[in-house]
């Protein structure tokens, strides 16, 4: 995999010129992108500076994301060939930054379930996830070394896993979506990919303006982890829980102190409410698409919203009142006698076989509606990829990514 700190080092040392750098990732997506359709439109000849914290490093966008010079077609026909004039808030400040976003990524249709073209570099004959399917199969593939997604239930961590990749869904509104085609205003948070931690730690700390979410020089410290197994919703497979217990026991290995962790009532409660948040905000969101063009929208779409249309504010009401009630309570989780970070599974098992399913988020969706900072860190070893989830208390996405380098290092 292209890594973002690798190429930043050889920049810097004079080894490789941004063009280049660009350049690697251009060779890489001619090389993989026939075997792997992650890619919906590619820059032609765009501007590469010379200067900047990241220049030299190609991005792929999301589909759903606008961008100036590329088209944004929300992996729907409706949107063919739709040209923004202008960049969201979260591409306008990687151009500031000296970045390059090379391409635009595969999305489910608008960010939902209905599969993409997207094959599994890392799985074969498996599906790469979604919603950001393209984003986490171009790292995965080694095409770029850094992606941005999007997450409204599982969109960024469950590819992540799946595909064996680096995925951060930080706290809700670190980064802007403004410029990013709504779901659910509640829910949908703006993610990146990477090959690893410390890439991720970098591109996050940048792109938010907070030089602190960046990784410290040196070891890491040992963390104190809560290891979760959920009792809110349906078991994970046997190969997924024997890889939450070997991450625990090397992280516990490495020094870390590893207790279980149980959720207040009140948190698991609201694992409920996410189906009723993002529904309701979703028929308002695609409301115009609905009426207008609701033939041209994917089955499993489709019917979602038709159902949709039966949810009544009052249900709305009560399942934000329930949320808020279960943000409240889950402070104290992480506080001074608790845990510095939750040690949980990214998804119920490998990747589905087949292309038919995008796999379940059952195991990602409460993480979403609480707003706080998840990282999927990679399992090593063969067969389909299998990933394993960090998650820190919101506002804590330096603690959550420090936690992610202390697990990854360890597994190494």
């Amino acid at each position: 995999m292209l890594s973002l700190l690798s190429l930043r080092r050889r920049i810097e040392a004079g080894a490789l010129t941004p063009e280049g750098a660009v350049a690697l990732a251009r060779e890489a997506i001619a090389a993989r992108e026939p075997e792997v359709a992650a890619v919906v439109s590619l820059a032609p000849n765009p501007v590469v500076p010379v200067h900047g914290p990241l220049a030299g490093i190609a991005v792929g966008v999301k589909d759903v994301i606008d961008t100036a010079d590329l088209p944004t077609q929300l992996g729907s026909s409706i949107y063919d060939g739709w040209q923004p004039k202008t960049d969201a808030a979260a591409v306008a400040r990687l151009r500031r930054l000296g970045a390059v976003p090379l391409a635009k990524t595969t999305t489910t249709p608008f960010a939902f379930l209905d599969p993409t073209a997207t094959r599994n570099p890392r799985a074969p004959g498996r599906t790469p996830g979604g919603s950001s399917a393209g984003s986490a199969a171009a790292v995965a593939a080694g095409m770029l070394p850094l992606a941005l997604g999007t997450q409204t239930g599982g969109s960024v961590i469950r590819p992540a896993a799946y595909c064996g990749v680096v995925g951060v869904k930080p706290s809700f509104r670190l980064l802007p979506t403004l410029g990013v085609k709504c779901f659910s205003w509640t829910l949908d948070t703006l993610g990146i990919f990477t090959a690893s931690v410390p890439d991720a730690a970098h591109a996050l700390a940048l792109m938010s303006g907070r030089p602190a979410i960046d990784l410290p020089a040196g070891a890491p410290a040992a963390p104190r982890i809560g290891l979760l197994i959920p009792d809110f919703c349906d078991p994970a497979e046997a190969d997924a829980l024997e890889a939450l217990g070997r991450a625990a026991r090397a992280a516990e290995a490495a020094g870390a102190v590893v207790r279980d962790a149980a959720l207040p009532s009140a948190v698991t409660a609201a694992f409920a409410e996410h189906g009723t948040i993002q529904d309701f905000e979703a028929a308002q969101a695609l409301a115009w698409e609905y009426d207008n063009r609701r033939d041209a929208l994917p089955p499993l779409l489709k019917a979602h919203l038709a159902a949709a249309q039966g949810i009544e504010p009052a249900a709305y009401d009560a399942a934000r009142r329930i949320t808020h009630a279960a943000r409240r309570s889950l402070k104290a989780v992480f506080g001074a006698e608790a845990f510095d970070v939750i040690l949980t599974l990214s998804a119920p098992g490998h990747a589905p076989e087949g292309y038919a399913s995008t796999g379940d988020s059952r195991f990602n969706r409460l993480w979403t509606l609480m707003g706080v900072p998840c990282v999927n860190v990679p399992m090593p070893g063969g067969g389909p990829p299998l990933g394993v989830q960090i998650i820190a208390a919101f506002g804590d996405d330096g603690r959550a990514l420090a936690a992610a380098h202390f697990l990854e290092r360890a597994l190494a």
